[in-house]
């Protein structure tokens, strides 16, 4: 299987050089570098890139709050056994390639996710193909910077909410584990390393899946469920449900599966704890070794249909 990443060679340049010059703790300035700015003020926070006004950032209540179900669909293979049509209009965030189940002009999701720059460079004309004006678009830093280096008109008519690291956070020193532990908002893991975020506009913790940080924006929302479907995680390494074999892009996924499943451990705990159900709808899901549990309830195969 082929892997791509399609990061150019001059982001791996800028990221040493910010290590190089700004040190570990301050390593992280490379997601912006260069031209933006995203501006302190509140709670009118604006995105200004090379010295332009693009956007101010909107908060997390903009997804809603108290839902009978919100969701998350991120595009595991198990998506391709998964009955997509049971979903009601507007309720579900969309991570990364999820987004080709946007119909063209079609309604608009709660939300699309994106953490990772990489699939901004493998896959922008996607973006302007299928997410339309007014969508709630859940960006980190480095991908509203790699949107911007395409076309920074793009971000000017969505919705814009900041996935900001919580470890490394926009604009300040990177954090420590015992720094975030004291932190009122944070719940952390077990072991004391990652942990999960009820007040996302304050930042959320980045645990190697952008489905760990919808999931805190999800709880912040307080649903009365939160669903999960195509968050596979042990098959990582397979090609997504949009993909073919031969042209399946690099997923660090699988490497970090210990971690991912860390940080969801904890999200289950603290769903558990403010009554929010939680289901899972692959049944083949390393979630299910952390507690969660599996519905059928959208299987293609059920036998109630």
């Amino acid at each position: 299987m082929t892997k791509r990443s399609n990061r150019p060679l001059t982001r791996s340049l800028v990221k040493l050089g910010a290590r190089l010059f700004l040190g570990s703790e301050r390593a992280h300035f490379q997601d912006h570098i260069p031209g933006l700015v995203i501006t302190a003020k509140q709670p009118d926070r604006a995105i200004v890139y090379r010295g332009r006004q693009l956007n101010v950032l909107q908060q997390c209540d903009s997804l809603g709050h108290g839902q009978e179900a919100a969701y998350i669909i991120g595009s595991g293979p198990s998506i391709d056994r998964c009955d997509m049509t049971k979903l009601d209009i507007g309720s579900a965030i969309l991570l990364n390639g999820a987004i080709h189940l946007l119909a063209k002009r079609g309604p608009l999701p709660l939300a699309v996710a994106i953490e990772d720059e990489r699939f901004i460079w493998r896959h922008f004309a996607l973006l302007r193909d299928r997410i339309a004006a007014d969508t709630i678009c859940l960006l980190s830093v480095q991908v509203i910077r790699a949107i911007c280096e395409h076309d920074p008109s793009w971000l000017s008519d969505k919705r814009v909410i900041l996935i900001d690291n919580i470890s490394r956070p926009y604009g300040s020193r990177r954090r420590s584990n015992a720094e975030l532990s004291r932190l009122d908002f944070v719940t952390m893991g077990r072991d004391g390393n990652g942990g999960i975020s009820t007040e996302p506009d304050k930042g959320v913790f980045q645990g190697g899946s952008v489905a760990i940080s919808a999931m805190q924006f999800l709880i912040a929302c307080r649903p009365g469920l939160i669903g999960l479907f195509g968050i596979d995680i042990s098959n990582a390494d397979l090609p997504r449900f949009y993909e073919t074999k031969d042209a399946a892009a690099f997923s660090g996924i699988a490497m970090a599966e210990a971690r991912i499943l860390g940080h969801f451990a904890t999200a289950l705990s603290v769903c558990s704890k403010q009554g929010i159900t939680v289901e899972c709808y692959s049944e083949k899901s390393a979630l299910l070794a952390a507690g969660y549990r599996y519905s059928d309830r959208f299987s293609l195969t059920r036998h109630d249909r």
